[in-house]
């Protein structure tokens, strides 16, 4: 494989991925598993029903979060291979198990969860943020000759939706209209299983309620008419011109799904305002937080996934090239009360029993090391060995052999520890690594769905996880 894609042979490869999944037929479901043919709508086999990602895009640094090493305060001259964290850690409420300073709020509702310490992000050479994270959404390394679907859309088509009214898979937090939005799509699809299994995008939480109904000043009437201009436009398109009878469909109902909704009591689910003032404060941080707040509305409503993101936005975020200290002192005030708060709220209601909720980024990141040790790659920030200035003071390189991932709920182990890294630079992965493929395969078994779902696309099988390899990591499972 060539492990130098770079953004436009990316764009082009995924384009023409998508345009040969307009071509193609409907995805055949021959030699699906048993549990896959015979579920009712609605009905799941596993002890979880519901998924809510929580998704840390830009690279959170794992020895600045979940995986704390040894604290250097910062001094003007100091040599940067000594800083393996930049804030002090702090207990929780697992024996031994310390975070971040920041991060107390999570660290005390970890007796719910399991903390992993030990992802490996793929080594897929130069490092770009959405190459990655289309590899951990999809479980497929990019670029691919078929539109992979998002996890999110693998759950929605083999579960069903669990209200008919609600949408199944809805993705709250990320715009399109920011750097690399185009490559961001590619992996916000159903690809091959058809428009009705893809996200319903909310992308400011704040104004979800505005998602489900007709602009203001239009009326019913008025808005019947632009639903068939817009069906009319899509006719003339390229789904018009080169998609399949299915994928027509597919977005026909779709169409009709969304349409359902703003007709509907549920859609008040969207509407923050009908939150307590107590309850919402917590969980007003910003943009993320309100995320959370909606997607704990929204699992009370039967959503089936969520995914909440702190956004991609290069330089942005956890996205973190320099002032990396500063910058993590607000990205854990946004997350720190509203994660805790959610899982506390989803416990409280019974939720949490059939939900897994997952916490999870790209990769980590490292003051001096770019890739991973044993494949090192170019690097892309100018990190100097003496640090002269705080804004170096932090992790800016991206580092993809030890990565923290939180889970809650829904058959997963209560007050686990899973993996570990070394404890000193490079703080890589030491014990039990664990990959994309088996992350997905265990949320997956969770669910009830079969290791080997598949689809026979373009007269081949096209898996769940490449190949169909992936498998579950039992020792996360209660």
């Amino acid at each position: 494989m060539n492990t130098n894609w770079n953004r436009r042979e990316f764009l082009q490869k995924t384009s023409a991925a998508t345009m040969a999944a307009l071509a193609a037929g409907a995805p055949v479901s021959s030699l699906l598993s048993g549990c896959s043919r015979t579920r009712k709508p609605g009905e799941t086999t596993g002890t979880a029903d519901t998924v809510i990602l929580l998704w840390m895009a830009g690279g959170m640094a794992h020895t600045e979060t979940f995986d704390p090493k040894r604290y250097t305060p910062f001094e003007k001259g100091m040599e940067g291979n000594r800083v393996l964290s930049t804030f002090k850690s702090v207990p929780t409420v697992l024996d031994g198990i310390h975070f971040s300073d920041g991060l107390q709020s999570i660290g005390k509702v970890m007796d719910k969860g399991t903390l992993i310490r030990s992802y490996v992000a793929a080594d897929m050479g130069h490092i770009l943020h959405s190459r990655h994270q289309y590899h951990w959404h999809t479980s497929y390394e990019p670029p691919q000759t078929v539109a992979a679907p998002h996890i999110g859309s693998w759950i929605a088509k083999e579960l069903g939706p669990k209200n008919p009214v609600i949408p199944a898979f809805v993705d709250i937090g990320q715009r399109f209209t920011v750097g690399e939005a185009e490559e961001l799509k590619a992996f916000h699809t159903a690809g091959f299983l058809g428009n009705e299994y893809g996200p319903f995008f909310i992308p400011d939480p704040s104004q979800g309620l505005e998602s489900v109904r007709p602009p203001v000043g239009m009326d019913a009437k008025r808005f019947e008419r632009r639903n068939q201009l817009y069906n009319d436009l899509i006719s003339g398109g390229p789904m018009g011109e080169f998609g399949s009878d299915y994928q027509k469909e597919s977005l026909k109902r779709s169409m009709e799904q969304a349409y359902m909704l703003l007709n509907s009591p549920e859609a008040k689910a969207f509407d923050l305002s009908k939150e307590p003032k107590a309850s919402y404060d917590i969980y007003n941080t910003g943009k993320f937080g309100l995320g959370c707040l909606l997607a704990r509305r929204l699992t009370e409503q039967g959503a089936r996934f969520i995914s909440v993101t702190t956004e991609y936005e290069p330089f942005k975020g956890w996205d973190t090239h320099e002032n990396g200290h500063t910058r993590l002192e607000d990205m854990k005030k946004q997350i720190d009360g509203p994660i805790a708060q959610l899982i506390k709220d989803l416990d409280k209601t019974g939720h949490l029993d059939r939900t897994i909720v997952i916490l999870a980024s790209e990769f980590s990141r490292d003051m001096m090391v770019e890739g991973r040790p044993d494949a090192k790659v170019r690097e892309q920030v100018k990190q100097p060995e003496i640090l002269s200035d705080l804004k170096f003071y932090g992790m800016h390189r991206h580092f993809t052999d030890g990565c923290s991932i939180l889970m809650f709920g829904g058959g997963i182990k209560k007050g686990f520890v899973y993996g570990k890294t070394a404890d000193e630079r490079p703080c890589k992965t030491i014990e039990n690594p664990i990959h994309i493929e088996g992350i997905h395969q265990t949320i997956y078994h969770a669910l009830g769905i079969a290791p080997d779902t598949h689809y026979e696309v373009e007269k081949r099988p096209f898996y769940s996880t490449p190949d169909g390899k992936g498998k579950a990591v039992m020792d996360l499972l209660a």
